[in-house]
């Protein structure tokens, strides 16, 4: 029969990769991720859109030419004004389609003098009426509003999912599972800060929303772990961290599924709606789903079941089994190697045999546990033939 690919493996939860057992490796890059990101928080801060930062914001009618027409024009209105030191220009963004779009191109709070300094001096070079060039100006007490609103929406979320993971599973798993929620969080923000991505109000809902998909993955694979190791502590021939990484193994094939399934339509969202028909708050939601979304599977897979294992691995009754099954197959290899010492044939050497059998007790990363041995010896080689008679 023909050996099963890679892929086959990976869909059956055949693929033993040893993710657990590698859990110092994930913990050491997550370590390094997070000091980038409050790095990146303190020296570089974030780019903060109108509606949090406040400004002027002029309405610009899409006839004049390309976005970046449109935000040079303002440039050199600002200058044309008198206020360009303090003008602090923002990227030009398309609002809508067709003969009604228009272009909002953000900078600092002017006053209303101005204001209209600016409007007459876009005017004139533009060669538009005064009457299609608006002027808005925002506080940014309405965005401190929502950044108040979204922190408390995010902490009354962060209590329930853990009384919720508490009852449900357990007290560590609801730790690995937040734990990597707030990385995905914090990861995310880190793009925004790192690339320059402009934080508007699309941006925080997109944040909110990401929390439920970046913890449905992890309930899925807890759910898995708990099933596999239901009962451990009876058995001796399998770790939790083995049965930890054996339902990472069996659940990525899901996981992956699940993530492309999910990650197409906001990709489509992202790259259609908002680089092909220039939606400009498209992008805003599109991109921080998509960040968000895509490190919520990695993470599920590479820290949340890792964390739980380390946090399992520290709790009394787990550590004693742990001991017992590295024992017990301490033992075994003993045994082994007793009886190859015993059984070898005349003009070997015990490096010829001694490997082989000390590595069959131990089970590959990922692999279930072997079915056991009938104590009465079972098997085809120890059953009485049909014509003998038991005395």
């Amino acid at each position: 029969m023909a050996s099963k690919g890679f892929a086959d493996r990976l869909y059956r939860g055949e693929a033993n990769l040893n993710i657990v057992g590698r859990r110092k490796m994930w913990f050491t890059i997550a370590g390094v991720l997070v000091l980038v990101a409050l790095s990146s928080f303190l020296l570089r801060g974030f780019h903060l859109g109108i509606e949090f930062a406040g400004g002027t914001q002029f309405v610009i009618p899409a006839s004049v030419g390309t976005q970046a027409d449109a935000q040079s024009a303002v440039a050199r209105a600002v200058e044309t004004a008198g206020v360009a030191e303090e003008a602090n220009i923002g990227a030009a963004q398309r609002v809508g389609n067709g003969p009604e779009a228009t272009y909002t191109v953000r900078t600092a709070a002017l006053d209303q003098d101005k204001s209209t300094a600016v409007k007459e001096a876009l005017a004139t070079d533009l060669n538009v009426p005064v009457a299609d060039i608006s002027d808005n100006r925002v506080s940014a007490a309405w965005g401190e509003q929502v950044t108040q609103q979204a922190l408390l929406g995010l902490a009354i979320f962060l209590v329930l999912v853990m009384v919720y993971l508490v009852i449900r599973f357990e007290w560590r798993m609801a730790v690995a599972a937040v734990s990597s929620l707030l990385l995905d969080l914090v990861l995310t923000a880190a793009v925004y800060s790192l690339v320059g991505f402009e934080v508007t109000p699309s941006t925080v809902i997109g944040f909110l929303t990401i929390l439920g998909f970046s913890l449905y993955d992890v309930v899925v694979v807890f759910d898995k772990v708990q099933e596999n190791t239901r009962g451990i502590t009876a058995g001796s021939t399998q770790t939790y961290s083995e049965a930890t990484n054996l339902a990472v193994n069996q659940t990525l094939m899901r996981s992956i599924n699940t993530s492309l399934v999910a990650l197409l339509p906001v990709g489509g969202l992202l790259f259609i709606g908002a680089g092909l028909l220039g939606a400009g708050s498209l992008k805003d939601l599109g991109l921080v789903l998509f960040v968000g979304m895509g490190l919520g599977v990695i993470l599920s897979i590479l820290f949340a079941s890792p964390l739980l294992a380390a946090l399992k691995d520290n709790e009394p009754r787990i550590k004693a089994h742990t001991a017992r099954v590295l024992a017990r197959r301490s033992g075994v290899r003993s045994g082994d190697v007793a009886r190859g010492e015993r059984n070898r044939p005349a003009g070997t050497t015990p490096a010829e045999e001694v490997p082989a059998l000390a590595g069959s007790s131990t089970p590959r990363p990922g692999a279930r546990p072997a079915a056991k041995r009938n104590p009465r010896g079972g098997g085809a080689g120890n059953r009485p033939s049909g014509g003998q008679k038991r005395r």
